[in-house]
């Protein structure tokens, strides 16, 4: 049963406004709408949480963490009803996705558990050494305070409630206060039952958690403006999350915004790749371009290709790959207006060729290809904006030196991907010192939807992927985003934060 109410420090909390979702099916469900002093109860219980919290036992907050994996997988239908109700995703993509979601709090406890987040490292006295004696040093990375986190779009449930940024904040040791996201209010109700529960069994302070839905702009603004809030995660739009940057650059104390705001994410397709598996690659391509109605952050949207007699081949395949793809419900109808401004602000210039078009329902999306130049791309930073769904552009390039210059001309990205093959070794070693500077995660044969969960997995990249080039979003190294080196010298064995073995 849906609460329709905020979780502030332990209590669900009502309040005179309301706010509805927007179902594919059934009747909406009614939500409290967040306010400006909601939030300053919510962020003042949280700094209240930190001073127990941020100071527990990592055997406890993994059990804590643990637990709130158990009782998400105990609502999983019902989770999975309403994920479905509200966004219009399948039901098995929601249920791997809180498979996703409960591996990775488990992971994140393990990762706690042994203590690798904490970067021990320690210079003892050295009281008679010349000149000057050494003091005895301890550097302890510890938890920053209480954290906002912005649900994302996309993932009801990865990237939102209890998705990645809130895990790593409450594994380092940090409250955490959730603003929802409108585009599925019931599914993170659903999840802060859960997280409720596991507060309650495992006897933490209230105010580790809260969450709080709907509202203004001025409701999120504050959020971030709170002096109680350290720093702040973010999964959305780059015009949204650069507002957001903005405020928290402009605080009396400015904090971090670790804030992920899109990519387009380029393949570099090279020649013998090209000519050996292009009709591979092509139906690859169009599989991963469309997978959830294209609306992952690491969606392909951009292909590179040198002109030759294999490429339109490629061209082609991909062409009628795409055709057999039938439309798919997008999140909202916001978020399918915006897939069909995107569409059109390509074409309006006459900067591409359109090869495939489409003409769908308000809240429905079908996939779109666009050919362009490589001089073309150059010439006009919008083409490398991001659209948002199952569109892909194909950049064709005179030949490898152009297509070099169009790594170069890049902005930050969270994924490029080579595709090669025997002979392409040389246009490969040029081609990858300059991806490496331009995104987190660089691939090579294969295609970059599905990010695992693990400790080398770098989610992030330069801006504008990412506000924070040396960050990552998915894996353990997330939960570094959310501490900070403190050097004890001198201090007592028992009164340190940790046990040192």
């Amino acid at each position: 049963m849906l609460k329709g109410q905020h979780l502030i420090a332990g209590q669900w909390t009502g309040g005179e406004n309301t706010f509805s979702n927007e179902p594919i099916s059934n009747a909406q469900d009614k939500f409290a709408a967040g306010t400006v002093a909601l939030i300053d109860q919510a962020a003042r219980a949280a700094e209240e949480a930190f001073w127990t919290f941020g100071w527990a036992d990592t055997a406890k907050r993994a059990a804590f963490l643990c637990r709130i994996a158990d009782e998400i997988d105990r609502r999983g239908s019902e989770i999975t009803e309403q994920g479905v109700k509200e966004t219009g995703l399948p039901a098995g993509r929601l249920e791997g996705e809180r498979g996703r979601t409960v591996g990775q709090l488990k992971l994140f406890a393990d990762h706690i558990e042994k203590g690798d987040h904490l970067d021990l490292r320690y210079d003892p006295a050295l009281p008679h050494r010349t000149p000057m004696p050494r003091p005895d040093l301890h550097l302890i990375q510890r938890p920053i305070g209480p954290v906002a986190v912005f649900g994302a779009s996309n993932f009801p449930l990865a990237f939102s409630t209890a998705g990645g940024d809130t895990a790593a904040a409450l594994a380092s040791g940090c409250p955490v206060v959730v603003r929802g996201h409108y585009a599925h209010p019931g599914v993170s109700d659903l999840v802060a039952q859960a997280i409720d529960a596991a507060i309650k069994a495992c006897d933490m302070p209230p105010g580790v958690f809260s969450l709080i839905q709907g509202g203004g702009l001025e409701v999120g603004q504050a959020l971030v403006q709170h002096p109680s809030i350290k720093a702040v995660g973010f999964t959305g739009s780059h015009r949204g999350g650069r507002a957001l940057f903005d405020l928290c650059a402009a605080r009396p104390e400015p904090i971090p915004f670790f804030g992920e705001l899109g990519s387009v994410n380029p393949m570099f397709l090279l020649p013998n790749a090209v000519a050996a598996k292009g009709q591979d690659i092509a139906t690859g391509w169009a599989a991963s371009l469309t997978m959830g109605a294209g609306q992952f952050c690491t969606n392909p949207g951009v292909v590179v290709l040198v002109d030759g007699d294999e490429a339109p081949t490629f061209i082609n395949a991909t062409s009628q790959a795409l055709r057999r793809v039938d439309p798919q419900t997008m999140l909202t109808s916001g978020i399918a207006a915006s897939y069909e401004t995107g569409s059109e602000r390509l074409t309006a210039n006459g900067l591409v060729q359109e090869l495939l078009a489409s003409t769908c329902g308000p809240r429905q999306a079908a996939p779109q290809l666009f050919q362009t130049t490589a001089q073309q791309w150059l010439a006009n930073e919008a083409l490398g904006e991001e659209v948002f769904g199952p569109l892909g552009l194909i950049v064709i390039a005179k030949n490898t030196n152009e297509m070099l210059a169009v790594a170069k001309s890049l902005k930050g990205q969270l994924t490029c991907t080579i595709h090669m093959d025997r002979g392409d070794n040389q246009l490969a070693g040029r081609l990858l010192p300059v991806l490496e500077c331009k995104a987190g995660r660089v691939l090579v044969n294969g295609f970059p939807t599905g990010v695992e969960v693990c400790g080398s997995m770098v989610h992030g990249g330069p801006y504008p992927a990412t506000t924070n080039f040396g960050a990552t979003s998915v894996g353990t190294l997330s939960i570094r985003r959310f501490l900070r080196p403190v050097c004890y010298q001198n201090v007592p064995s028992d009164l340190l934060p940790v046990t040192l073995e």
